[in-house]
Formats: structure tokens, C-alpha cells, sequence
């Protein structure tokens, strides 16, 4: 797959596994079409290559690390992290082709990868993440594989008004229909915001309210704010507050908030990697609280990935007819744009 025929930009920073995934052995993945193999090299630095041995082209992911050099557990040959062959047991591999080698670099709790052009690989364009950097905060999360274009997860994130309908059980509640979102572009980013007062906490928040020693039987003022940023990343705040007490400016006595962690990574134009969680600020030492979160996101994100899937299917199934804009769809809209005129930008680069 060439970036030319793709439709999310190859010369981005992606999220490419968590350092538990290559901890004991070497991880395949593949992402934005490249299938790479991620491991341990020299040091204990994260390397990634080619997920293809040179020898009979099996896949390197399925050998094994030895002194930071990796080993396929085909015929053992042996492959720096440059991507050059070293040695092979009884041949002489002076001649053998290089793999491709791939920019990684390991932050902010994850690994991400460089797909397209390594020559404009900047480990500097990668967003900073404060809370990932603070003591103040805490944040657990998990991973799903979901068979859907990255852009479909896009529109699901930058448009919460599905919350009522998917998660009525959780998070959904009729305000979020009510309550008219407010979009803005700010450079590459798209920012969509949605303020409610005097609402009833739903499920889930009642509980992060009882986690944070919060009254829970109270009307509270709930915010949600989605921002999303190339190549395909959403971050959302969200909380409730005490009505009456600021809502999202409230002192840190009266509220829950949390940031909303979404990191997608195409796999092909129609699968993804979709790293998700939660960071928060509030009760961070308690452990009960923080499985009781992750494991209602989890039923929240499930949610998401049959709907998806199926939404995913039908647009297979049905490649000429249009799909419908209503004002809700304006951050996923924009979102595409700025997507759009990056993948065009390649494009040009690439002719």
C-alpha cells in the first residue's frame, strides 16, 4: 500500500503498541499498511523493522530476541536494528538486503511509529501529553482491534449526541440531544464543545462522583470537549460538577473531570488499532476506583466497536450511496478536511 492510494497520512506519529506488548518477545503489527515487527534491541531501546526475513520471507515477529539482536525462528537469522543482516548459521550473508527500518520512539506510556518517509521522522512532532508526565494524574486504559475505517472512529468521537442511543446505560442521557455542540477550527485541530446544566449525572459519573467522596444524588453541570489532532488522534474532557458551582471551572472540591484518551491507528483503510483510556486527577492512589473506570470504559468502548463494525459493513456493502451532514457532524467533518488536504499534501510531495 503506497500513500498515494491510502486515505490517512503516512508522515505522522502513530501509536504503535504499550511496552508491555514487546516485553517478553518480539510484537508483529501492522500499521498504515507497513507490517512491522517491534521489539527490544541493543540497551534495551525499542527497534522496529520489517516484519519479513530476508532468507524465505517469513515473518521476523515470530523469532525471538538474543542480546538486542533479532532472531527468526525460521532458519535463525540473525538482523540488527538497522535492519542489516549480521549472521546466519553456516552461510555467508554479506549480500543479503537491508529491511527497512523504522523510526520509534517510546512515550508518554506508549510506541509510536513513523510509517512513511524516515528522512522527516521528528521525534518533536509527536503532541505532548502533560498528563501523561504528572504525578497528578493517573490513567489505565486497553486496546481494542476494531474492522472499520479510522475515520468512522473519528466521527464517533467528535460527536458525543450518540452517547444517548449506544450508552443509555452508562454515560447516555437526553441532554446530550438537547444541547447544541459548538465547533472550531484552530489551526490542524478541531475542537468541538458541548456544556450541560442542571442535569442528572448518569451511571457512570455517579460513580466517579462516589470515587472522589461527591455527593451523587445532586444535578450536576456535565461538559464534554473534543479535540482532535492529526493524523488521528482525540483527546476529551469531561466531567460533572455540583450544579451551581462553576461547572467546568469549578474548584477541584466540587467536581470529577478526566481527560478521554483515543489514540487510532489504521491497520488498512478498513481496521484499526484503537488504544483507549482514561486519565484523571482526582483519588489517583485508589486502585478500586481506578479498575471500576477502566472497566466501564471498556463496556462503553464495546459498545462503540459493534456499532462501528456494522456501520462499516453496510458502507461496503453500499459504496455509492452518500451519507448524511447534519449540524452534529461539523467536528468530524472538519476532522476529514484537515485529513484530507494532509493526505493531498503527500500526494504532491510524492509526484
Amino acid at each position: 500500500m503506497t500513500g498515494s492510494s491510502s486515505t490517512f497520512p503516512k508522515n505522522a506519529w502513530y501509536v504503535a503498541c504499550t511496552p508491555d506488548e514487546i516485553a517478553a518477545k518480539p510484537l508483529g503489527r501492522q500499521v498504515c499498511g507497513e507490517k512491522i515487527v517491534f521489539y527490544r534491541g541493543v540497551d534495551n531501546a525499542v527497534a522496529a523493522v520489517e516484519d519479513f526475513c530476508p532468507h524465505r520471507g517469513a515473518p521476523l515477529s515470530l523469532g525471538s530476541v538474543k542480546n538486542g539482536k533479532l532472531v527468526c525462528g525460521y532458519h535463525g537469522l540473525t538482523m540488527g536494528d538497522d535492519g542489516k543482516t549480521i549472521e546466519m548459521p553456516g552461510q555467508r550473508v554479506g549480500a543479503f538486503p537491508c529491511n527497512k527500518r523504522y523510526a520509534v520512539v517510546e512515550r508518554y506510556g506508549f510506541v509510536w511509529v513513523w510509517p512513511g518517509d524516515q528522512q522527516t521522522a521528528d521525534p518533536a512532532l509527536i503532541r505532548h501529553q502533560a498528563w501523561a508526565q504528572s504525578e497528578e494524574w493517573t490513567y489505565a486504559g486497553g486496546m481494542f482491534h476494531i474492522h472499520c475505517d479510522y475515520r468512522l472512529m473519528i466521527d464517533n468521537l467528535m460527536d458525543l449526541t450518540h452517547e444517548t442511543y449506544v450508552h443509555a446505560s452508562s454515560i447516555g442521557q437526553k441532554e446530550i440531544d438537547e444541547t447544541v455542540p459548538i465547533t472550531k477550527v484552530e489551526g490542524d485541530e478541531v475542537v468541538t464543545a458541548r456544556y450541560m446544566e442542571n442535569v442528572t449525572p448518569p451511571p457512570f459519573w455517579r460513580m466517579a462522583l462516589r470515587g472522589n467522596h461527591l455527593a451523587d444524588d445532586v444535578l450536576v453541570d456535565r461538559w464534554q470537549i473534543c479535540r482532535f489532532s492529526p493524523p488521528s488522534h482525540v483527546l476529551i474532557e469531561v466531567g460533572v460538577a455540583h450544579a451551581g458551582k462553576g461547572g467546568y471551572h469549578s474548584d477541584q472540591q466540587h467536581k470529577v473531570s478526566s481527560i478521554v484518551v483515543d489514540f487510532m491507528t489504521p491497520e488498512t483503510e478498513t481496521s484499526i488499532w484503537y488504544f483507549w483510556g482514561m486519565a484523571r486527577n482526582f483519588n489517583t492512589r485508589d486502585e478500586g476506583l481506578t479498575q471500576a473506570i477502566r472497566d466501564g470504559q471498556a463496556k462503553i468502548f464495546s459498545e462503540d466497536l459493534e456499532m462501528l463494525e456494522q456501520q462499516q459493513r453496510n458502507i461496503l456493502a453500499h459504496p455509492d450511496r452518500s451519507l448524511l451532514k447534519l449540524n452534529i457532524d461539523s467536528g468530524g467533518v472538519q476532522s476529514r478536511r484537515i485529513l484530507e488536504r494532509l493526505v493531498a499534501l503527500e500526494r504532491v510531495r510524492e509526484s
